[in-house]
């Protein structure tokens, strides 16, 4: 060999073993599931959360979306995150008190005034003041995102007085809170995991199904569903979680990361919930729906005066005023 080509010999053996000398940065590719369609607004979010966290670590963080209930459906999941065998899951509320009962609380029928008055709650003092709850029920809240107002669905007739409710089998998600309110409007509460929905609805196991038009629209429930009425009668919030398991593994600088992602989730969500609000009626009075869009408000309010009594012993007189007061 001459001296030129062991001059360049020394030389690559040099720069390989600097090469393999520099520190790799791993790849840490994570899980986030939810239960609803892909393109929904619990998809939006989810793909959003993943480009930041992406894009804030250069990489060395990603994540894969589950959507449409791959990872289970959505008590499922949550039992998932809490075991540290599922990183990340895009939620309702719906099960989640059964795991921090202090969130109960905001799915209280009637408790928000709009969507204004909602986001303004969970994004202030009081919202946050629950998210600091999780942690010492083996889950990380990173912030909370959006379902949307409930809306009755059912193959029997239009609703539009709570007796009009009466009798009817509803698909209720598995929360108690939710069902002792519906059980005041005479419906009888039938709860079932999101996954079973759309089956039980087509082949007559329950009449109906209560969600908001975002979910009815991404479920393609216009399918299986004749009569909308547009009761609004709960708001059913969202929360992104996380597991101890992977938040204690990030560095502040990290954690900063996720907390921004989230909330640019969480903007993402908000805008999809709004612009379904905006057009989704019309499409699924397309779809072959019959919508009632003006019912009698007071008649499911008045209903609802019972279980109220029963909200204010549970979560304090005090704690829903608190919340009803937020302008």
């Amino acid at each position: 060999m001459s001296t030129q080509s062991l001059k360049l010999f020394g030389a690559a053996i040099g720069s390989a073993l600097l090469f393999a000398a520099a520190p790799v940065q791993a790849q840490t590719v994570l899980k986030l599931g939810h239960v609803l369609a892909k393109g929904s607004h619990y998809d939006v979010g989810a793909t959003k959360f993943c480009e930041e966290i992406e894009k804030g670590t250069a990489g060395r963080y990603k994540c894969q979306v589950f959507p449409a209930s791959a990872l289970g459906g959505e008590r499922e999941e949550i039992e998932a995150v809490q075991l540290g065998t599922q990183d990340l899951v895009l939620t309702s509320t719906g099960p989640v008190g059964n795991f921090v009962p202090e969130i109960k609380i905001v799915d209280v029928p009637f408790l928000f005034r709009d969507y204004d008055h909602a986001r303004k709650v969970l994004d202030g003092a009081i919202g946050q003041d629950m998210l600091a709850k999780f942690p010492s029920h083996g889950l990380v809240a990173l912030a909370w995102s959006e379902n949307g107002f409930r809306h009755m669905t059912n193959n029997k007739r239009p609703i539009v007085s709570a007796s009009d409710a009466a009798g009817l089998k509803m698909r209720t998600m598995e929360n108690k809170v939710h069902m002792e309110g519906y059980r005041t409007f005479g419906i009888l509460p039938t709860p079932m995991a999101f996954p079973e929905v759309f089956g039980a609805l087509q082949q007559g196991v329950v009449d109906g199904q209560e969600n908001p038009i975002p979910v009815i629209l991404a479920s393609k429930f216009s399918q299986v569903q004749k009569h909308l009425s547009l009761t609004g009668h709960v708001y059913s919030p969202a929360l992104l979680l996380t597991s101890p398991r992977v938040w204690n593994k990030l560095s502040d600088a990290d954690k900063v990361v996720f907390s921004n992602a989230a909330k640019a989730s969480v903007v993402a969500t908000r805008k999809k919930v709004n612009d379904d609000e905006a057009n989704g009626i019309a499409q699924l009075e397309k779809d072959g729906m019959q919508v009632v869009k003006q019912v009698n408000g007071a008649s499911f309010r008045d209903a609802t005066k019972p279980a109220y009594a029963n909200y204010a012993k549970e979560f304090g007189a005090d704690k829903i005023a608190a919340i009803q007061a937020v302008k």
